[in-house]
């Protein structure tokens, strides 16, 4: 099952100060966090906040190229969770035909984002991204992981600050 999301926010994680992208269900209180890198939040966040540039950066050209070409953004999906990274796919269409490409999720969502396509992300990934791996963390055991681990389950969208550009 899919569940469209729209991006609610961008935001610092505060341990690694690294850009947190927030999708949100469009029909309920779900949230899922995708970490992203600096230039990836820029391209999002300039589209979100409708900041044109003198000359094309990356996503606006590939969209000009598509635009030109005559390819339409169906859909972009979410679709796995594997090893802490995210997997995304961008439903392409062009003269009736429609392709599948394989893409990090803050590039389909860029790119979504300036072609008005739809984010849809898989519940199976809902699910994964609400569990916490903390096998990974030496430093963080026994009573400590359990209260990080409900303390990291029980964030929404709203308790991390807005990422300023």
């Amino acid at each position: 099952m899919w569940r469209q999301m729209v991006v609610s926010g961008l935001t610092i994680d505060p341990f690694t100060n690294s850009p947190i992208m927030i999708l949100k269900d469009v029909e309920s209180d779900k949230a899922v966090p995708i970490w992203i890198g600096l230039l990836e939040a820029t391209a999002i966040a300039s589209e979100l906040e409708n900041i044109k540039f003198s000359r094309p950066m990356t996503h606006d050209l590939l969209k000009n190229i598509m635009d030109t070409m005559e390819i339409r953004i169906i859909r972009v999906e979410v679709c796995d969770l594997r090893d802490n990274t995210y997997f995304a796919l961008i439903h392409l269409s062009r003269d009736g035909e429609e392709i599948t490409i394989d893409a990090r999720p803050s590039d389909a969502i860029a790119l979504a984002l300036r072609s008005k396509a739809p984010i849809f992300v898989a519940e199976g990934v809902i699910q994964k991204a609400r569990r916490v791996d903390l096998s990974a963390q030496e430093a963080i055991e026994g009573e400590d992981a359990k209260k990080w681990t409900e303390i990291l389950e029980s964030l929404g969208p709203d308790d991390f600050g807005k990422y300023k550009m």
